[in-house]
């Protein structure tokens, strides 16, 4: 029986790399799929992984209908066994239902790979339908470090190298890397108890640098 599954880790923690090691997987053994991806950091109809493997995908936007795609690609003559859909946290809750459809009367196995909550720390609308509706949900064994070294369990946004907590929802950017000038746009993957004091790894740094007060006023 085909199955809905759900991928899910903070950034950093493997997600991309997984969705093409599963598509490799499945398309050693003869399956024929389609890779689906959205706003992906390497551009537009791009999957790629932080490891530096990439691959082709179909872009998938708002009006996106996966329903209707699938129907219309078998109708026309061709296969479909599987699809990848990488960065499922920006699907609409009604492609996340598209999805479900797919696996429920065509029998189409679909492996979704998203991140769970934005950087405020609230459930994208794509996860929040997969959680309802996945019939297998996977958290990451590969676990994100925060810079203090605990697991990273929240996504920050950093602009200009300072933590943010309000903005638009969808801003693409890359995870930052530790003592490189910081990017107008970023992201890097916190504790929670760092990310609630909104301490990052620069701020860390620049703390720990700073003079120590003299004992005496």
């Amino acid at each position: 029986m085909a199955e809905l599954h759900f991928f899910t880790g903070t950034m950093d923690s493997g997600k991309s790399t997984l969705a093409l090691q599963t598509n490799h997987n499945h398309a050693a053994r003869g399956r024929i799929g389609r890779i689906f991806t959205t706003r992906d950091r390497a551009g537009e109809s791009i999957l790629s992984s932080r490891l530096g493997l990439t691959h082709e995908a179909l872009e998938v936007d708002a009006d996106f209908d996966f329903w209707r795609y699938v129907v219309d690609s078998l109708t026309q003559g061709g296969r479909i066994d599987y699809l990848i859909c990488d960065e499922a946290q920006f699907y609409t809750r009604s492609q996340v239902d598209q999805l479900a459809k797919v696996v429920d009367e065509l029998q189409i196995d679909v492996f979704a790979f998203g991140i769970l909550t934005d950087f405020r720390t609230e459930m994208f609308e794509g996860s929040a339908r997969l959680v309802e509706l996945a019939d297998r949900m996977n958290v990451l064994q590969v676990e994100a470090l925060c810079w203090c070294g605990k697991r990273a369990t929240h996504n920050a946004r950093t602009e200009n190298g300072a933590m943010v907590v309000e903005g638009e929802v969808i801003v693409v950017g890359d995870v930052d890397i530790i003592d490189e000038v910081p990017a107008d746009v970023a992201y890097e993957v916190l504790c929670r108890q760092h990310h609630r004091r909104r301490l990052t790894a620069a701020r860390a740094k620049a703390v720990s640098l700073a003079p120590e007060p003299l004992p005496f006023g």
